[in-house]
């Protein structure tokens, strides 16, 4: 499949996890930890998760708070990622030993802004666009090619 707009690239080899990335015109490079047998060229598969999470969520912030004309001055957003028993999460409803995912974030926001302008960009921020993917069902197709 040839790099196009509208399809992310990821090509790899056999040998260690550095992946090659191309996303449009733009490339990068993802890898795991020296600890994990990786060689710490770029940022492991979750890494880039959260980036995704949290660069969506800072961006969707700015967004409102520019179109409200709001004096924000910066976002910054910090992402971690764990897995979980269902049984030691509160607000799950599945109370079993299956593990789930979790995402903690932190939002911080600079910028002489209300308490009610905080708390809505603070509702905003988890309706943007990947917080949404995320946290809906996703169908995930998968069509095999192969080359001789």
């Amino acid at each position: 499949m040839a790099d196009a707009e509208g399809f992310v690239v990821v090509r790899g080899g056999v040998k260690g996890f550095v992946q090659e990335i191309s996303a449009g015109r733009h490339h990068l490079t993802a890898d795991e930890p020296v600890a994990s047998g990786g060689t710490d060229r770029g940022p492991g598969p979750y890494d880039l998760l959260m980036s995704a999470l949290g660069s969506c969520m800072s961006m969707t912030i700015a967004l409102y708070a520019r179109t409200k004309k709001w004096p924000l001055e910066s976002v910054e957003i910090r992402l971690s990622h764990s897995r979980v028993y269902a049984k030691d999460c509160l607000d799950c409803v599945v109370r079993d030993d299956t593990l789930l995912d979790r995402i903690d974030t932190q939002v911080k926001l600079s910028g002489p802004l209300t308490a009610e302008q905080e708390q809505r960009l603070m509702e905003v921020a988890h309706k943007c666009p990947v917080h949404r993917t995320l946290k809906s069902q996703i169908e995930i197709r998968e069509v095999t090619t192969s080359t001789p």
